[in-house]
């Protein structure tokens, strides 16, 4: 549990002092807690191969990137919970045909038996896609992920049609990553979005990290459609601006919309301490106000999390 310790500069990883400095944040800011969008909880053999395709720095990763959260399901849990954190997703995603309705299966089991987890679904362009997202939505998913980059894969493929239409339907939000970073794909940018938001209009997008690097082109995105939003995992961190830092001219627009900003941290795949996320947002300088939606409020609304 959080308790009012201060913490020490540079705390670290899973550690009492790390857990009260994240604490201190929504304290000051009197919240009841945070609301992550964007975690990932995994079965662990997917896992496991994505932090060995990490540690290898892959080419969809760039860069040399340590996973600074590696421990057993159970510690990364327990560490959320420490840090006060009332609300997570278990982002999955596939690579290939015939893992999505696999990895929903596991993604139910979990929120199943972690309460506070959003029940989180994916899908992927193939023939059972429409029949096992239906299954999902009457299931009580809460979140849906896409993931453009790794599965390379077009979101105007006509085997998504009945997939797009049903969440356009049922409004369940849509963690998409869909920018072209940390490294581009052949279906990634603005491009393919836009062309999707024509067809569905009222798609419940939430564009993950800030839609790295077409910034600009995402926020104009956000700004156009009632339902789209963005997700600040990594953006603004040392880590990222070293390498597509946010146009600091587009930071009152980003304040203008703020009841669309929804903090996010990819937890636990960063290459750095969790309180840097939050205080990458703090140094924005966009006010209380913007910082209580970002870390709570706004998804605290979008998700009906009220206990």
């Amino acid at each position: 549990m959080c308790d009012d310790a201060t913490a020490s500069a540079g705390p670290r990883p899973f550690s009492s002092d790390e857990a009260a400095s994240v604490c201190e944040v929504w304290q000051e800011l009197g919240l009841p807690g945070l609301i992550d969008v964007h975690t990932h909880f995994m079965p662990k053999s997917v896992m496991d191969k994505v932090w060995a395709y990490f540690a290898s720095a892959g080419p969809l990763v760039g860069r040399e990137w340590p996973i600074t959260y590696r421990a057993d399901e159970d510690s990364r849990v327990a560490t959320l919970q420490g840090f006060g954190v009332r609300a997570y997703s278990s982002l999955v995603y596939p690579h290939k045909p015939d893992m999505a309705e696999w990895l929903n299966g596991w993604a139910a089991d979990f929120a199943a038996h972690h309460p506070d987890c959003l029940h989180t679904a994916t899908f992927y362009p193939e023939e059972s896609a429409t029949g096992y997202v239906s299954k999902a939505i009457q299931r009580g998913t809460r979140v849906f992920k896409c993931h453009i980059q790794v599965g390379d894969y077009s979101p105007l493929d006509s085997l998504l049609d009945g997939v797009w239409s049903q969440i356009a339907d049922s409004q369940v939000p849509v963690i998409i990553h869909c920018g072209s970073g940390p490294a581009p794909g052949r279906h990634t940018g603005v491009e393919p979005i836009r062309a999707l938001l024509h067809r569905f209009p009222s798609l419940p997008l939430i564009v993950a990290h800030m839609g790295t690097p077409e910034y600009l082109e995402f926020l104009e995105l956000a700004e156009r459609y009632p339902n789209v939003r963005l997700d600040t995992t990594m953006s603004f961190t040392d880590f990222s601006e070293a390498d597509a830092p946010y146009p600091k001219e587009a930071l009152g627009r980003v304040r203008d919309i703020g009841d669309k900003i929804l903090f996010g941290s990819d937890y636990p795949n960063i290459p750095y301490g969790y309180p840097h996320a939050l205080e990458a947002l703090i140094r924005l300088d966009l006010g209380d106000d913007w910082l209580r939606g970002a870390f709570h409020d706004n998804a605290a609304a979008l998700f009906d999390v009220t206990n």
